[in-house]
């Protein structure tokens, strides 16, 4: 017996050796997370697909709903469950309710809005075609040869990123707290502004070129 032989024996007999060739699987024997990312995936692209294509606005904030829910799900299953808890908390209960409350203040049409298209489709197209690409390019570039450990300790769990967030990134974090602080004091600054020259307009007389009033002749 050869020595190449006796290695490949005992290999075979060792149960160390067999339970490493089990464990290691590729693109050809996924693991039940892999596949459920990427039919999870299949449906949230189905969803976001539906939600810029629809011509319904009501729809396209429903469909919106269930791409961002399915990204809170994808979130989930690479262990990062603070981002998709945020995911769900800002985007599916405080954008996506905001735009309904939009549509019903302002009693916008339930139904097909032409006004809504503006006949540049081509062009839209084009554009999110080319940032897709771009944005695709960029992160299998930047993560080409990382991988997540899902058997390993979470790295996204809300303990770390809450340490990280408050230890690593905290004059950050600050300092968007204030821009956003200052953004929203300068639209209700503006609001008002607003507001206080409607009523100086409302309450102003309106007089013809020839000096009289709307409601009689001076």
């Amino acid at each position: 017996m050869t020595l190449a032989a006796t290695a490949v024996r005992l290999a075979a007999t060792d149960p160390t050796t067999t339970v490493t060739a089990a464990g290691s699987h590729g693109f050809l024997s996924p693991t039940g997370v892999e596949i459920a990312f990427l039919l999870v995936g299949l449906v949230t692209f189905g969803a976001a697909v539906v939600t810029v294509t629809t011509r319904q606005l009501v729809h396209a904030a429903l469909w919106l709903v269930v791409a961002l829910g399915g990204l809170a799900v994808e979130y989930l299953l690479l262990t990062a469950e603070f981002i998709a808890w945020v995911q769900v908390l800002i985007y599916v209960g405080s954008v996506v309710v905001l735009i309904l409350f939009g549509l019903m203040l302002t009693r916008a049409p339930i139904g097909r809005s032409p006004d809504a298209d503006s006949g540049n489709r081509w062009a839209a197209l084009t554009v999110a075609v080319a940032a897709a690409a771009a944005l695709v390019w960029v992160v299998v570039d930047a993560f080409r040869t990382t991988w997540i450990d899902l058997d390993g300790p979470a790295a996204g769990s809300t303990a770390v990123t809450g340490a990280s967030l408050f230890q690593n990134w905290v004059l950050p974090f600050e300092a968007l707290s204030v821009l956003l602080l200052a953004a929203l004091v300068g639209a209700i600054v503006l609001s008002r502004k607003a507001k206080a020259e409607r009523a100086a307009d409302a309450a102003a007389p309106t007089t013809t070129p020839n000096g009289a009033d709307k409601g009689g002749v001076r």
